[in-house]
């Protein structure tokens, strides 16, 4: 029988993400995935995994899950209790789950969203090119949905087995601390001429608080209007995630992973991606600030970023814990 995960507890909002369907955006389809697609990537490299291999985002408080056999699982994202029968384990680090054994991840402390990689991945049918749950459209994942109590997660065939790959852990100077608060950086226009010659500097100078109508699809943000010189809606274009439109009342809105692909509203920015993984970790509630940078600048950020990454897979491919503790 092939391996599989049982939910015993689905927790508040668990669903299972890959890093989504951009390539279907011109298409008209939601790009999806992970809300903090770094933090899943790294718990994919830390169990061994590709990083597009589908693994559970965990909303605010998580599942307890049943595993009827072994399993290699990593938890990255939000700072939250990890337990394995009781017994404590650490974050962002790789560590065995025993056959028979109930994994438990309690509410999150710092941050909003956790991430559960398993070696092999987490074996959902692919739809539109992902595994990634599209709640809206009642796709992908499973059936479309948040985990309930009951559901079996068919668990992939590993291209590597063993437990040579237990005790990995991502460097601390490297694991992200979302307590901190720092301004997200953006990338101004593009249809900066629907707005006040200020509205740029006064979103780059305000806060704003995360509202509680804002989910996986956008945040809504509320603070000082930003004024815009056209009241008017203009023509639907494209949009991605990361864009910040103004509606007429001028709180901005971040789009996030479950965006539409086109929108009327003005963009008075563009988020950079590598920080969307912070701007995902916000919750109602919490504050948010911006800070405009360049085009060139947003670029180097994300190559310094990407080779990172490059070398946590190199690591990866080397099978050697240690690769990763330096």
């Amino acid at each position: 029988m092939a391996a599989y995960i049982e939910v015993t507890r689905p927790g508040l909002l668990t669903t299972v993400q890959d890093l989504g369907r951009g390539a279907q955006a011109p298409l008209g389809v939601s790009p999806s995935g992970a809300m903090d697609s770094l933090a899943l990537r790294l718990a994919n490299v830390l169990v061994s995994n590709d990083e597009q291999a589908a693994g559970l985002e965990i909303t605010l408080s998580g599942p307890e899950l049943l595993f009827p056999s072994d399993a290699v699982v990593a938890v990255t994202g939000a700072l939250a209790s990890i337990e394995i029968d009781g017994i404590r384990h650490e974050p962002w680090t790789s560590f065995l789950v025993e056959a028979g054994s109930r994994l438990s991840i309690g509410g999150c402390l710092s941050g909003c969203r956790a991430y559960l990689a398993v070696q092999g991945g987490i074996d959902v049918p692919i739809v539109m090119g992902s595994r990634s749950t599209f709640i809206r459209g009642g796709y992908g994942g499973m059936e479309g949905r948040a985990l309930r109590a009951g559901d079996r997660l068919p668990i992939g065939r590993a291209h590597k087995l063993g437990r040579g790959i237990v005790r990995r852990r991502i460097p601390p100077r490297y694991i992200p601390d979302y307590a901190v608060s720092r301004p997200i950086r953006f990338i101004p226009g593009p249809q900066a001429e629907y707005f006040l010659g200020e509205a740029v500097d006064m979103l780059a100078s305000s806060v704003f608080k995360v509202t509680p109508q804002s989910d996986r699809m956008g945040y809504r943000l509320m603070g000082r209007p930003l004024e815009r010189r056209e009241k008017g809606e203009m023509l639907s274009d494209f949009i991605v995630p990361g864009a910040i439109q103004v509606p007429p009342d001028g709180q901005p809105i971040i789009l996030m992973a479950d965006c539409q692909v086109t929108g009327g509203y003005p963009k008075i920015g563009v988020a950079a991606s590598v920080d969307l993984s912070y701007a995902a970790q916000k919750k109602p509630g919490d504050t948010i600030s911006f800070c405009a940078i360049g085009v060139k600048e947003a670029q180097a950020l994300w190559r310094q970023r990407e080779q990172l990454m490059k070398r946590f897979r190199l690591a990866n491919r080397l099978l050697s814990g240690d690769a990763f503790k330096r």
